[in-house]
């Protein structure tokens, strides 16, 4: 943490500098036709769907012939590789490149991909998949479990046909491959990151794309779903920047289970098909953090406070503890894995953004770009692309035909702006922070990816962040201004291709003032949506809207959980029904009761990390009286919720709103580094949880268990489920390095 005054701190800004979300600090709904829109999990076909395949049935009794027979590599077959002379411009510059391999770091010129093979894992073996995004892909249990299957996804995606007669056939099918792209951090581009300086050495570093395919098997329609599957953790990519490129098991648990449950939450995220691990082979040494690396914060009787009054002392303790975060101080040898993940498309925004900086390169003040240069053309191409893969039927059918690149363009960007603005919405919903949401962690269509350094929120504040490296800019409630910013850059990387197709560059500029303008708006409504509905109120119903400006100033004074919070609110709606002949509304004692809960029953079951009383406590019964009268008065027969309720053809229970919004479980980190600490006790052992095994062996039931619990996480689960997990942080999990806070 920089060094600062006290004095300064207390003068920072708690949300940021957003105007927007400073005025507002409320937020927004996913909706559909469901209750509260929240998307459940459910295969894109049917078994007897699947048997449905435009292409000859598979000859081949191979376990993965029928995956083999859906290849069809549309970002190998529809866009650029590297030219042959910019591959030995490269070499020239690298002398440890052989030209061939591609597995050290050198700049790449241009292109939208460069041919790369993973390094397979060795001794590799399956810990978990997930059973759906299996059955998706068209994979019965027992190809999951095969050889064959292990052997592919660890990497070996050659050797898994090796004893097959039809051997030769199979590997020709296989496209193995990295992509370049830029880095941009709200709204500002950098190539300072880049070890040539010039962005030519930034891309996927450690993720290999292993295939798309169509499923069903019909790659003639491009309606199909079509899925990607990249292996984070496969081996050195000319973007590698002289990492290794490994990723190691305690990381590929977080980013399997993270994904998995992301999904379950109905947050847009990639998937997680596999997490291979290396049994007693490949390992990478990793920083990481010793029993004595802990946040070190004073307390309120610090002598340094004592100019402040008590509720300043607090705000300033509470900001430090969001804000401190210290660095690894130790190395460990950890196993190696790979998960592979899966999604659509891994369409980044900074994939667009860095074919526009090579388009826009010699284009001088208000002049229209240059639509005959190769790099303009590898802009096109790259936005076609985007649109074929991202929104097939409004953003390429309609218009590729005609080649109408302007329209598709600005289709591309409506959706895009819909997609990144609900993303970012439905984290505050859950409490996740990504962490590190540069413009190139952030897929077009608004999908969570890169599960890093995220982490769930346990203690509410505006600016928690897991990563070292957030910032006050990636903070919890700053999240929509960094989307808003991602989304920004890529109006910015089309703008060439509007400009250059537009009337004139007038009616471009003013296209893109209009795009950012409407941004706004989307992305302010959307967060509003969802605060409405987790506090009760229909989506649209503003009626709501001071109660959660009032709430979030108690929820940082008073160290509250958000997770635990707003599922107890809700248990406050069920017990006292605020709509109906005679809503009970008068026993706000009995609420405050029922909010706070009662750690002597079960430990760590209340909300607040301190228990509330005297002016604390007044100050939310206050509260509670004020949001109970509103939530009353909207449900009433002429009341906005209860109006819009009617417009939305179903009425939905105020408790079965904010149920739906406000999950009970979600994969707090202290669960996570119980889970990898019991998986790998021989490299990571956590003074939260002493491992008591022997050293040599890994005890993965937890991983499991917690791949099951997230798979229902607004339910109320078993009363195992609800006593080991629904409950708050244990204390040292605030503040122990690599739970707290983490590289």
């Amino acid at each position: 943490m920089r060094s600062r005054s006290f004095k300064t701190v207390a003068l920072l800004s708690l949300i940021g500098s957003n105007n927007f979300l400073r005025n507002t600090l409320a937020f927004t709904y996913i909706s559909n036709s469901s209750a509260l829109g929240i998307p459940k999990g459910k295969p894109l076909y049917t078994n007897s769907e699947m048997k449905m395949s435009t292409k000859s049935a598979p000859t081949s009794d191979h376990p993965l012939a029928s995956f083999h027979d859906s290849f069809d590599h549309t970002w190998v077959s529809q866009l650029n590789k590297e030219t042959e002379e910019n591959r030995k411009r490269s070499k020239e510059k690298t002398p440890q490149d052989d030209g061939v391999s591609n597995n050290v770091k050198r700049p790449v010129y241009n292109g939208h991909y460069v041919e790369v093979k993973p390094d397979p894992l060795i001794n590799p073996r399956l810990v978990l998949y997930s059973p759906e995004m299996a059955e998706e892909l068209g994979f019965t249990k027992e190809t999951v479990h095969s050889e064959a299957f292990v052997k592919f996804f660890s990497g070996d995606v050659y050797g898994a046909f090796d004893d097959h007669e039809e051997a030769d056939k199979f590997k020709d099918g296989i496209k193995t491959w990295s992509t370049p792209y830029a880095l941009s951090i709200m709204g500002r581009r950098y190539t300072s990151n880049c070890p040539f300086g010039d962005g030519t050495g930034y891309g996927d570093g450690r993720a290999i794309s292993v295939g798309e395919i169509t499923v069903p098997h019909a790659s003639d329609s491009h309606a199909a779903p079509r899925f990607e599957m990249q292996l984070k953790g496969g081996g050195q990519s000319p973007f590698c920047r002289g990492a290794d490129g490994r990723a190691v098991l305690r990381s590929s648990i977080r980013e399997f289970l993270a994904s998995e449950a992301m999904y379950h939450l109905g947050i847009p995220t990639t998937r997680a098909l596999s997490l291979i691990v290396s049994e007693n082979g490949n390992t990478s040494q990793r920083p990481w953090y010793s029993d004595n690396n802990k946040k070190s914060i004073p307390d309120i009787n610090d002598p340094r406070l004592a100019q402040y009054s008590l509720e300043q002392r607090k705000q300033i303790i509470a900001q430090l503890n969001a804000q401190s975060k210290n660095d690894p101080d130790i190395m460990i040898e950890e196993p190696n894995a790979i998960t592979c993940r899966v999604a659509p498309s891994f369409m980044r925004v900074g994939h667009i953004d860095l074919f526009a900086r090579r388009a826009s390169k010699n284009v001088m003040g208000d002049e229209k770009p240059d639509k005959s240069t190769p790099e303009f053309k590898e802009l096109e191409k790259i936005v076609w692309h985007a649109c074929f893969r991202e929104f097939p039927k409004t953003c390429y059918d309609p218009f590729k035909d005609e080649d109408d690149i302007l329209s598709a363009s600005k289709a591309l960007l409506e959706h895009s702006m819909d997609g990144i603005a609900s993303m970012v919405a439905g984290w505050i919903r859950v409490g996740f922070a990504q962490g590190n949401f540069n413009a190139d962690n952030c897929l077009v269509a608004g999908r969570t990816m890169d599960y890093g350094p995220f982490g769930f929120m346990d203690e509410y504040h505006p600016l928690f962040a897991k990563w070292t490296g957030s910032g006050e800019h990636f903070g919890f409630m700053n999240q929509p201004n960094a989307g808003y910013a991602n989304f920004a850059m890529l109006v910015s990387s089309v703008m060439p291709i509007i400009e250059a197709y537009s009337p004139s560059m007038e009616d471009a500029k003013k296209y893109q003032d209009d795009v950012m303008e409407r941004a706004q708006g989307v992305f302010e409504e959307k967060l509003m949506e969802v605060l409405r509905s987790k506090l009760g109120f229909h989506p649209k119903d503003q009626s709501g809207d001071e109660c959660w400006v009032e709430l979030e100033a108690l929820l940082r004074e008073n160290k509250t959980d958000w997770t635990l919070f707003w599922r107890q609110l809700m248990e406050v709606v069920k017990e006292y029904p605020v709509h109906g002949a005679a809503p009970k509304s008068s026993n706000y004692g009995d609420m405050f009761d029922l909010l706070h809960g009662n750690d002597e029953v079960k430990g760590g079951s209340s909300p607040f990390y301190e228990t509330l009383d005297g002016d604390a406590r007044n100050k939310f019964m206050s509260w509670i009286r004020n949001w109970r009268e509103l939530l009353v008065a909207t449900y009433k027969e002429s009341g906005p919720s209860r109006r819009l309720s009617v417009d939305d053809a179903e009425f939905i229970e105020p408790f079965e709103r904010m149920r739906l919004a406000s999950p009970k479980y979600v994969l707090r980190e202290w669960m996570l580094v119980e889970a990898y600490s019991k998986a790998s006790p021989s490299s990571i052992q956590s003074p939260l949880f002493p491992v008591k095994i022997k050293s040599d062996e890994g005890d993965e039931s937890m991983i499991h268990e917690l791949f099951d619990l997230m798979k229902n996480p607004y339910d109320e689960g078993t009363s195992e489920q609800d006593e080991k997990y629904y409950r708050r942080a244990p204390d040292e999990a605030l503040k122990a390095g690599g739970t707290a806070f983490m590289s």
